[in-house]
């Protein structure tokens, strides 16, 4: 029992760490600077026994999130994300340490490079996000948080997976990547997918001078 209580106090000071990173200083992975925070969530699904969310209730907490993290980087070159909401479960109430249900986010990501207007990433890039393990969620969130508190917790690991892929791809930003898709921009034209699952995309409005595709408001 003493070393489970001691793994258990040892996980909760990890996490609690891990949810107060955004005091340090980002951590580089090129010239970068967040253009475009576009979430799409009108085709997301709730997964299993759920708590209800809307669209927009999706879109802001994202939007948030990806802001709050993402939008530290504050390089020369303009990119452009895009999310795409699939499917969610938010934790209902259940028998503690027994059916206890957790909270996860299904997502698609897209980069965009706003001068060569097209996507950086060859593929678009799923994650499954899962609830930060903490003194509510060790019993099941769904008795100690609000949909609005798990909403937000997963929001928070989704950028922060995000950033994490984006340091773990910084080849992408590179000046000889960047060079590499504007010649391919300048022979075969802009790219005319939109950074966003194409699905979620379809009816968008790109703004003026660009092919970027940006949320409804």
């Amino acid at each position: 029992m003493a070393r489970l209580f001691a793994a258990l106090t040892a996980l909760l000071f990890l996490a609690a760490c891990a949810g107060d990173d955004l005091s340090a200083p980002p951590k580089d992975f090129g010239d970068f600077r967040l253009g475009y925070n576009i979430v799409v969530a009108k085709n997301a699904k709730p997964v299993g026994p759920s708590r209800p969310a809307t669209p927009a209730e999706w879109e802001t907490a994202l939007k948030q999130a990806m802001q709050e993290r993402i939008g530290r980087y504050q390089g020369d070159k303009l990119y452009h994300i895009g999310i795409g909401v699939d499917g969610y479960a938010l934790a209902v109430p259940g028998i503690p340490l027994v059916l206890s249900p957790k909270s996860a986010l299904a997502i698609t990501v897209n980069v965009w490079d706003d001068s060569a207007q097209r996507t950086v990433n060859s593929e678009p890039k799923s994650f499954t996000v899962f609830e930060s393990f903490s003194g509510e969620t060790v019993v099941g969130s769904g008795l100690t948080q609000s949909r609005e508190q798990q909403m937000q917790n997963l929001s928070r690991n989704a950028a922060r997976q995000i950033n994490d892929w984006l340091i773990e791809n910084k080849s992408w930003f590179t000046p000889e990547a960047v060079a590499a898709r504007a010649a391919v921009t300048a022979a075969m034209g802009p790219e005319k997918v939109a950074p966003v699952a194409a699905k979620a995309a379809a009816d968008q409005t790109p703004p003026k001078g660009s092919v970027m595709v940006p949320a409804k408001p």
